[in-house]
């Protein structure tokens, strides 16, 4: 069936109608369209870009990849204690960028969202960016439109350049991979997620590096035990951390060819040379020519203003993922749009556990958290209670020779809720969704310190906090940088 029909009275052509459109094939958008034909919805998905979003072709998949390689310059640099006699060699940056990018072609070979989408009857259409006519009808870059009973805004985010002189000499972490070589000396805007892994990887590859941000801790808005661990961390790794400071003042091409980026610290101007500086300062939804003033839709700083069941300030226009501007992760977008599809398709009004949501990075160590941090769980309950319990306990961390880390376990008063759980270390990730896992499930502290992990893990870790905050007498504690842990 053509996409548009000639209307033979007015001779116009006559959009073709869904019940559901969606703007935005990444992981928000996949889930939505998907889950809105499996209810019964015609369904079409207009994608400007490459399917599989920010995420598989520019973000997390690539970040990944380097963080491995990361990895794997470290291990080498430590293979002589296991008695393994390896040169590490010069770093073939081009073979790294080579593999990256296959890597994300094998990615999006394996997800096959095409066939995926025409498998579940939903309409691909490539055909440029979509905006709004009007609030229900969308006008594509090749000039067809289509109408919507509903319309979800899937549409991601993009990098934010900082507004100062000479910003476009800044690399943004989607163009990593266009970097020449890698940097001798690096400077990174930003410590949040991407920054902090941006900067360990880097680091590894042998980068001076310079981590500068006006928050005044890496990792803001991790709990305070997690910035406290991985700072410390990049300092040890001879990272120059220049937090705290006032702004960035700009930056400027050199005659031989560096940048030099000034700053202001204390009240005073600072700068310094870099082959290359990296900003990761912030991740904007990507909504300035969707027409939404058009359609009536209201927006504030970027994100378009939503209810808690992902619906905009037009019933029937939803906003998902990073367009919304709440979480920007993937497992958060892809849980709001199969939220988002139901009660467009159903009216229905379902909301996401947000706090359910674990999220970390691959930095040297490793972070992840999940659920309220301490300072957000005091405030919520004062006599809740937290402990700590360090990886130099765990036989696991000592086979592997990775002991630094530690597990945080925050439970209500009663020990009948998991609040949050923040770790540090080798496998952090893989230890924090297991304890995602038990709070889904409503499992209390009482019945997690009964459940027996395989010896020896990483995840055995989860157990002995658990028995740690149902130990009553004080005397089988001792301290741990300030925090309750279990001897």
């Amino acid at each position: 069936m053509p996409f548009e029909q000639q209307d033979a009275d007015s001779n116009q052509l006559v959009p073709d109608h869904f019940d559901v459109v969606v703007i935005g094939a990444g992981p928000a958008g996949t889930a939505a369209a998907l889950r809105a034909a499996e209810l019964g919805a015609s369904v079409a998905v207009c994608e400007a870009d490459r399917l599989g979003g920010t995420c598989v072709n520019t973000g997390c998949v690539p970040t990944r990849v380097l963080a491995k390689t990361a990895r794997l310059m470290r291990e080498i640099r430590t293979a002589d204690a296991y008695g393994i006699s390896v040169s590490e060699g010069p770093l073939d940056w081009p073979t790294i960028v080579a593999r990256v990018r296959q890597t994300v072609d094998r990615v999006r070979v394996m997800k096959n969202e095409a066939t995926r989408f025409a498998d579940a009857g939903v309409k691909l259409i490539l055909e440029g960016r979509a905006s709004f006519l009007d609030a229900s009808t969308l006008r594509l870059e090749s000039g067809r439109r289509v109408t919507a009973g509903a319309v979800l805004v899937c549409v991601g985010g993009h990098s934010r350049r900082l507004p100062v002189a000479g910003a476009e000499l800044a690399t943004v972490p989607e163009h990593v991979l266009d970097l020449p070589s890698v940097p001798r000396r690096l400077a990174v805007i930003g410590g949040g997620n991407t920054g902090a892994q941006l900067v360990t990887v880097f680091r590894s590859f042998g980068s001076a590096v310079t981590l500068l941000d006006v928050a005044d801790r890496v990792l803001a808005t991790s709990d305070e035990s997690v910035s406290h661990a991985v700072g410390q961390a990049f300092v040890e790794q001879g990272v120059i951390l220049r937090l705290g400071i006032d702004g960035i003042d700009g930056l400027q091409r050199a005659v031989d060819g560096s940048i030099t980026l000034t700053w202001r610290e204390n009240g005073l101007e600072s700068a310094d040379s870099f082959d290359a500086v990296i900003m990761a300062t912030g991740w904007p939804a990507d909504i300035d020519d969707l027409g939404l003033e058009t359609a009536g839709v209201v927006t504030s700083r970027s994100s378009i203003i939503v209810d808690a069941y992902f619906r905009s300030s037009v019933s029937h226009i939803f906003a998902v993922g990073d367009a919304n501007g709440r979480d920007m992760l993937v497992q958060a977008a892809q849980f709001e749009g199969e939220a988002a599809a139901e009660n467009a398709v159903l009216d229905a009004d379902r909301r996401t556990p947000h706090h359910l949501l674990p999220a970390g990075g691959f930095t040297d160590p490793d972070y992840a958290g999940v659920g309220l941090t301490e300072v957000d769980a005091r405030r919520r309950d004062e006599l809740c209670v937290a402990t700590v319990v360090p990886y130099s306990l765990l036989d696991r961390a000592v086979i592997d020779d990775r002991q630094r880390g530690f597990l945080k376990l925050i439970a209500d008063r009663r020990r009948e809720h998991i609040l949050g759980a923040h770790a540090v270390g080798e496998n952090a990730v893989e230890v924090i969704q297991s304890v995602t896992t038990a709070m889904a499930a409503g499992i209390d502290v009482a019945t997690l310190a009964n459940v027996r992990f395989a010896y020896p893990t990483y995840s055995a870790v989860i157990g002995l906090a658990a028995r740690a905050l149902l130990a009553e007498q004080a005397d089988s504690a001792v301290t741990l940088d300030g925090q309750t842990s279990i001897a």
